[in-house]
Formats: C-alpha cells, structure tokens, sequence
C-alpha cells in the first residue's frame, strides 16, 4: 500500500470523528516547513479539557550531492488543557512510530560519508501554549521530551549500499518541537 492510501484513511478517521464534536483543528507546523518536509496535523476534542492531536511528517526529497534526510513520522499526543480546549496552556503525552533514510549530509559529522536506514519509535512529554488569532485560527508553540529507540542499518554510500553494520540505539531527549498554524473547522 502507498502513502496516498494511508493519508485518505487517516483523514477520514479523523474528520469523522472530528465532524461529531464539530471541533477540528488543521495545523502545520512551519519548523518542518522549514526543512521541506511535507506536514498535517490534526487535533480534535475528546473531553471539555481533553483533545487528541496526531500528526503525519513527510520527507521523500534527496537534495543535491546525495544528500537525503527522508523519512516519514506519526505522533499521536493526548492533550490536557490548563483553561479551555484550543486556549493557552496544555501538556501532553505523546508516541511517535517512523522510519527514516538519512546520510550524505556534510555538517553531520557521523552522516558525512555514510546513509543509515531504519525505524524508530518512543514517547514523551510535551508542554505547549496556544493562541487564539480571530475566530478560525491559532499559533502553537509546544517543545517535548521524552524515549526514542532506533534499530538501523549503515551503508557506506548511496549508490553502492554496501552495508557497514546494523545498530540499534537509545536516545533521551527532546523529541517534539513546534511552530505551528492553526485552521479551526468549527
């Protein structure tokens, strides 16, 4: 199955659920606009103080000199809100499941000469503060920490993959950040 299959099935989920509680939120998050990766979220009502947000990442580019930083990511979050749903301060706990093709890059020094392949997953804590601009839209800011397990193969170069070895790594950290616009469909 392709991507497309996976983003018209996410889609319908969640507006279906969305479309009950006539409270959706559409977001990108202009930090992964930045690294042109492809990005949805949405974020949806569950309880007066509760949303859920899930979000989709795509990165399928591989820039000049063989440079890739490609990947794909889903972060599912539950969301506890302070005041209001969709109002000022919140905090969340969030998983996240991807996988990723990334190597050739010059200013990384273990991906300047090698490309790793693999997957990771793991979870964490997010803080976060949104506001309200007008009626039907928002600015979030949120930064999260949390566990990221990654099980990966090392290749040599692009062309020849020839593989160097397979790895797995732990990682404790940061593990969401965000800029984000926000589109209410109320």
């Amino acid at each position: 199955m392709n991507l497309r299959f996976y983003v018209v099935l996410f889609s319908c989920l969640f507006l279906g659920v969305g479309a009950r509680s006539l409270e959706v939120a559409i977001k990108s998050n202009l930090l992964y606009d930045a690294t042109a990766t492809v990005n949805l979220g949405l974020e949806f009502r569950l309880a007066p103080k509760w949303t859920l947000d899930v979000s989709g990442n795509y990165n399928g580019w591989t820039f000049s000199g063989n440079r890739k930083w490609k990947h794909w990511l889903v972060q599912p979050e539950a969301r506890y809100w302070f005041c209001r749903k969709f109002e000022g301060h919140f905090i969340g706990m969030h998983g996240h499941y991807g996988h990723f093709n990334i190597g050739m890059i010059p200013f990384i020094s273990g991906l300047k000469d090698h490309v790793l392949r693999g997957d990771l997953y793991g979870g964490g804590v997010t803080y976060g503060y949104h506001w309200a601009v007008g009626n039907r839209w928002g600015l979030e800011a949120m930064i999260g920490g949390g566990y990221v397990s990654m099980k990966y193969t090392k290749y040599k170069c692009t062309e020849c993959a020839e593989a160097s070895g397979s790895y797995s790594r732990s990682y404790f950290g940061p593990t969401r950040i965000g800029f984000s616009v926000i589109y209410f469909l109320r």
